[in-house]
C-alpha cells in the first residue's frame, strides 16, 4: 500500500490487502509449516534464491503483514516482528555487534533494557556506554570508541519521560559512522517519526500502545534503509561478508536495502528463534487499527491529569513532557507537536513511603507490571521495574526513589482526577 496515506488510513488498512475472493480481515496462519510440490522449490527458500515461507519460526503471512502495516507507519523499507520489546532491542544490536564491540545507550532507557545492555550482552563480550541524554555533543563524544557500533536511546524514556535529541544523537552517530536506534514505543509513530530526524532503526515494544490492550507481548524492529552499511563494511562485517551459514550470502549485495532485516531474519531468527506467534500478531493488528483514536485520547487525558497534580500542595513534583514548563516541553514540541504520550511521573512529598500508600488506595487506577494500555494503572519504578538497579543506577536512570508512574488510560477523564483525589486526600 502507498506509505504516503494518511497514518490513520494505514492503521486501518496497512500491511494486508486482500486479493479478489480472499477474507478482509487478515487470517491467522496458524501453521508451524507450509507445503511445497518439489523439494527444489523448498531448497530456493532456504538458500534465499526466492520469498516464501516454510516454517513459522523464520516467518509468516500473519506476522509479515503486521510488520508491513508498523514499517509503513514508521516510513522504513522492512521490518519484522519478535515475541517481545525485549527481543526487538536485542536483535536491533547483536545483528550488528559481536563479542569485541561497543555501543553507547542513553542512560535513561527503561531498566530491563539497561540491564540486558550493561549484564547479559557484557556476559557475550559486547560492552556499553552509558551516557547522560542531556549532555552537550563535546561530552557524548568522549562516550565513542573505535569498536563503538551502534547509538541506542528512546524517543520518550520509560519512565524518566526524557525526550531524546534524536538530531543531535543522529549527528554523534554518524560522524562516528554508526546507525542510531531508537526505542518509540512510548510516542508510536502516530506522535513521532523517527526516520525523518535522522534515526537509522526503530524498534518497539508492540506489548504497550500498539496493543492497546494488554492482550499480547511483542516486539517489532524497522529499519529506515538509509544507513550506508557498505560505507563502513569494515565495522560491519555480517552484512558486507561471505556469511557461511547461507552458502557465503552477502546481505548487502545481495537484498541492498533491505540487508539489516533480511539478516535478521535468516540468521537470528532461524539460530535464537524469538518469533511472535501468528494469533498474537493477529491481535495487534486489531490494536493497530484504532490506534490513530486512541493515541490522542491517551494525551489529552494525561495533559489534564498532569495539570491537576500540578495543582496540588501534596505533589512534590510533576514530569509530563506535554506540559508547559517541563523540562522537555521545547523539545517535545519540536518531535511530538502532536503530543507525547499517556505516562506521567510524578512524586509525593512524603517520599517513598506515601507513594506505596497512595498505590494502595486508588480504586480505579491498578497496579499492574505494565504501562500504556486502554486501561489506567500505576507502579512504583524503584520497587518493581527498576528494583535490580542500586541507588546509584537509579539516579543514573532518571528514576527517583519517590517516582509514581502513572499510565494515564481512555477513560473518562473526569473518573480518573477522581480516583486520584479520592486516594490523596484519604491516606
Amino acid at each position: 500500500m502507498n506509505q504516503n496515506l494518511s497514518r490513520e488510513t494505514l492503521c486501518v488498512q496497512g500491511g494486508w490487502q486482500p486479493k479478489n475472493g480472499e477474507a478482509r480481515v487478515l487470517p491467522i496462519y496458524q501453521s508451524t509449516t507450509f507445503k511445497y510440490e518439489t523439494s527444489e522449490q523448498m531448497g530456493r527458500l532456504f538458500d534465499l534464491e526466492e520469498n516464501g515461507y516454510f516454517y513459522t519460526r523464520l516467518a509468516n503471512p500473519t506476522n509479515d503483514a503486521v510488520a508491513a502495516k508498523i514499517c509503513a507507519l514508521e516510513g522504513g523499507v522492512a521490518a519484522m516482528l519478535t515475541s517481545s520489546g525485549q527481543a526487538a532491542n536485542l536483535y536491533a544490536l547483536i545483528n550488528i555487534c559481536s563479542e569485541g564491540d561497543h555501543v553507547v545507550s542513553a542512560a535513561t532507557i527503561y531498566g530491563g533494557t539497561s540491564n540486558l545492555f550493561t549484564v547479559t550482552l557484557k556476559r557475550f563480550g559486547i560492552s556499553c556506554t552509558l551516557v547522560d541524554p542531556d549532555a552537550p555533543e563535546e561530552e557524548l563524544e568522549k562516550a565513542f570508541r573505535p569498536n563503538t557500533r551502534a547509538v541506542f536511546g528512546e524517543t520518550i524514556a520509560n519512565p524518566a519521560l526524557v525526550v531524546l535529541d534524536i538530531e543531535k544523537f543522529a549527528r554523534l552517530a554518524h560522524r562516528h559512522g554508526v546507525p542510531l536506534i531508537v526505542d518509540n514505543t512510548f510516542a508510536t509513530p502516530i506522535n513521532c517519526q523517527p526516520f525523518v530526524w535522522g534515526a537509522d532503526i526503530v524498534t518497539h515494544s508492540t506489548t504497550k500502545y500498539m496493543d492497546g490492550h494488554a492482550m499480547c507481548v511483542g516486539g517489532c524492529i524497522v529499519d529506515s534503509g538509509n544507513f550506508d552499511w557498505e560505507s563502513q563494511a569494515d565495522k560491519f562485517p555480517g552484512l558486507t561478508t561471505p556469511d557461511d551459514s547461507y552458502h557465503g550470502v552477502i546481505y548487502t549485495q545481495k537484498f541492498g536495502k533491505a540487508a539489516y532485516i533480511t539478516k535478521a531474519t535468516a540468521q537470528l531468527m532461524r539460530d535464537m528463534g524469538s518469533i511472535q506467534s501468528p494469533q498474537n500478531a493477529f491481535l495487534l493488528n486489531v490494536g493497530l487499527e484504532t490506534l490513530h483514536l486512541r493515541i490522542p485520547r491517551h494525551c489529552e487525558n494525561a495533559k489534564r491529569v498532569a495539570e491537576y497534580l500540578k495543582a496540588r500542595e501534596d505533589v512534590d513534583w510533576v514530569c509530563y513532557p506535554g506540559l508547559k514548563g517541563d523540562k522537555y516541553y521545547e523539545l517535545a514540541q519540536k518531535y511530538m507537536p502532536n503530543g507525547t504520550c499517556g505516562v506521567i511521573s510524578f512524586g509525593l512529598k512524603g517520599g517513598r513511603a506515601a507513594a506505596a500508600k497512595f498505590m494502595d488506595r486508588l480504586k480505579l487506577a491498578a497496579i499492574v507490571t505494565h504501562v500504556a494500555d486502554a486501561r489506567t494503572s500505576v507502579l512504583h519504578p524503584a520497587s518493581h521495574t527498576h528494583r535490580q538497579l542500586n541507588e546509584e543506577q537509579l539516579v543514573e536512570a532518571g528514576v527517583d526513589p519517590s517516582m509514581i508512574r502513572f499510565s494515564v488510560g481512555i477513560e473518562n477523564v473526569e473518573d480518573i482526577i477522581g480516583d486520584l483525589e479520592q486516594a490523596l486526600t484519604e491516606f
